[in-house]
């Protein structure tokens, strides 16, 4: 198959459009081609392209930051020399002087196919600047690698946030191009869009489910984005950032382990099951000792669970359900501990007035579902279905390949 870096660099009908524009890229260090070339080189060696800029998202066009709240520089890069400006530094969004250095902008991004993975809020601000400009933006497509099933509660109106694109679900089954295309008709933007499609992309093959497994190699999109196991798991897992249970930062499997040193998970799990055993298939949960090396609970030995998603017996695509598993987490250590103390009170995404864990899932609904004891796993099943449907249908004329 072809991604949309691929095509560019093959294609010379796709030289010819941008011969005498001065062009930038927006990357990060999975931008590669097929034979592991960074989007930068391959598009600085393009005969009769000019590439005057780049452009870094959250973790730096390099993948030099480890963890969230650590802002990357802009600086002069040494082979192209180029100025990389920095969109997770002091602006989130382009300013005009970063704007008026280019003609079209290029953006090769790998998606996670969550709603909170900060490379589509990033994406949505390029968009709404290149619209203000009157600039010209290239989307060069790639897989969402855990392909087409949606889930989760959609954003509410007034929730947006820099972890909150738009009104989309946790997972919301979309490619950056097919998001993109959903971007500009939902905020009426008057932008030139080119989305350079792939080719051969197919989300409902086995074994991938929406990643070439066999076909390409899986670079990190972010530093603690490892595998494809950790982007299947984290539309749920990435709930952990909010609470005061660890998500595995620091250890070798991030947010796909979770635990904390006053966790029992052999009682959590028959907890799970006694609750809502449909809402814990499609994988198997495995009761796991960890020790972070950094992050929260660093050098303290945690007691946890491990998300196994990479079993073909045990892996199922279409009922593994991530964020009703840990909705059901966070329900479950309720019901067996009514004081425990689940959601941390600090600033997330420089946000100080609004909890993380709210931010995270786009509303306080889910928050105040897990404190309600008198919430049942129906009432909450009730509402996300709702939402999903209503996803399923707004995506549909955006969806561009099989």
């Amino acid at each position: 198959m072809k991604f949309g870096l691929d095509r560019l660099r093959q294609e010379k009908k796709l030289h010819q459009q941008l011969i005498g524009h001065r062009l930038a890229l927006l990357g990060h260090p999975a931008s590669v081609d097929e034979d592991l070339r960074h989007a930068l080189d391959v598009v600085a060696g393009i005969p009769d392209l000019e590439l005057v800029a780049a452009f870094g998202p959250q973790h730096g066009l390099r993948g030099d930051k480890q963890d969230n709240m650590i802002e990357s520089p802009e600086f002069l890069d040494p082979i192209h020399k180029i100025p990389v400006f920095s969109l997770y530094g002091d602006a989130r969004r382009p300013t005009q002087a970063m704007m008026e250095s280019f003609d079209v902008l290029l953006v090769d991004l790998q998606d996670l196919g969550c709603r909170i993975y900060t490379y589509i809020t990033t994406l949505r601000y390029l968009l709404e600047a290149c619209a203000k400009h009157k600039k010209k933006i290239w989307v060069l497509d790639r897989p969402n690698p855990i392909g087409r099933p949606v889930e989760g509660l959609l954003l509410k109106p007034g929730w947006e946030s820099f972890v909150g694109a738009g009104e989309l679900p946790m997972r919301h089954g979309l490619t950056i191009g097919e998001l993109s295309r959903w971007f500009v008709d939902k905020y009426g933007l008057s932008v030139d869009l080119t989305v350079i499609e792939m080719e051969g992309w197919a989300p409902l093959r086995a074994p991938g489910f929406g990643w070439p497994l066999n076909e390409r190699v899986w670079i990190n999109p972010s530093p603690n984005a490892p595998n494809l196991s950790m982007a299947r798991c984290y539309p749920g897992t990435v709930m952990l950032e909010g609470t005061r249970l660890s998500e595995g930062r620091g250890t070798t499997r991030p947010l796909e382990i979770f635990g904390a040193p006053d966790v029992s998970a052999k009682m959590l799990i028959e907890r799970m099951q006694r609750i809502a055993p449909d809402w814990m298939m499609g994988c198997t949960l495995r009761s796991c000792w960890f020790e972070p090396t950094f992050h929260k609970y660093a050098g303290q030995l945690c007691e946890g669970v491990q998300i196994h998603v990479d079993d073909p017996s045990g892996y199922d695509h279409l009922q593994f359900r991530p964020w009703r598993l840990m909705c059901l987490v966070f329900k479950a250590l309720k019901s067996l501990n009514a004081g425990y103390p689940m959601w941390r009170d600090f600033e997330y995404e420089y946000e100080r007035d609004r909890l993380a864990i709210d931010l995270i899932n786009g509303s306080s609904i889910m928050r105040e579902w897990v404190e309600n004891d008198a919430a049942t796993m129906g009432d909450m099943e009730s509402l996300a279905l709702l939402d999903e449907q209503s996803w399923l249908n707004e995506r549909r004329p955006y969806l561009i390949y099989e």
